[in-house]
């Protein structure tokens, strides 16, 4: 069985940083301890000034279906409507964004209430299930509000990742270390499984991998304080998310 949160430190103890989370009127969820539901209390946040390594580990598998997890918001921008919900997926728990009927100027967002943090590593695995307008999706860090943050998705229409800013609600993609205004990169098909995206923060730069391949750098400097870490799709994108890794360094 999967482990919903895994955490490494010394200066914070797990009492501290985990709360007990799931639908209230869920008597079995009620009854779980904290490390199987996995939540994070509103207090909680990764410290600066803690220099040993905090992973916290989101699969899902203790939250109750068809509802949005407790713990996290959504919000989306343009019109239309979002829809965010942990969802069966063959046997697993993902976290799905669900509403099919945006146009293509429409962002979806669900962000965790408590963790706030500037530097990081974001891993999940995440699945382009449909979408003609947009398909696929990506991670949103240093989350002010729902317009203005980072973003870097991955989309198996166009077969490639790009990495924007969204400020004052307008997205605009950022060039790459050495190479400029690119558009993200292209990639290999992307096809219709699972494909594992990973980020990592440091400061004004961000390092974007997709598969375990390392794609391309951006230095920017838009947003350089600690912010809320998130999941993205873009228009009518039906996206599942899996096995979401927030790890601090």
């Amino acid at each position: 069985m999967k482990t919903i949160i895994q955490t490494a430190f010394t200066a914070l103890t797990i009492a501290s940083i985990l709360a007990a989370c799931g639908n209230t009127g869920n008597t079995e969820q009620n009854n779980s301890s904290t490390e199987e539901t996995g939540a994070i209390n509103k207090e909680a946040s990764f410290s600066d000034s803690v220099a040993a390594k905090q992973t916290v580990k989101f699969d899902y598998e203790k939250y109750v279906t068809d509802q949005l997890p407790q713990g996290w918001s959504q919000f989306f921008t343009g019109s239309g409507g979002t829809d965010w919900k942990v969802i069966d997926d063959k046997g697993n728990k993902v976290l799905a964004q669900q509403y099919s009927d945006n146009p293509n100027n429409h962002f979806n967002i669900v962000v965790n209430d408590s963790i706030k943090i500037q530097d990081m590593i974001l891993t999940v695995r995440l699945k382009g299930v449909s979408g003609k307008e947009d398909q696929g999706g990506g991670f949103v860090w240093r989350f002010t509000d729902k317009n203005n943050y980072y973003v870097v998705r991955a989309n198996p229409l166009e077969d490639n990742v790009v990495l924007y800013k969204v400020e004052n609600g307008k997205r605009s993609d950022l060039a790459l270390v050495g190479k400029g205004k690119t558009y993200g990169m292209d990639v290999d098909k992307l096809g219709s499984g699972y494909n594992t995206l990973k980020l990592r923060v440091k400061g004004s730069y961000f390092t974007v991998y997709l598969n375990d391949k390392e794609l391309f750098k951006v230095e920017d400097k838009t947003f350089p304080n600690a912010g809320k870490i998130g999941l993205w799709t873009k228009a009518d994108a039906i996206t599942y998310f899996d096995d979401l890794e927030v790890a601090q360094y």
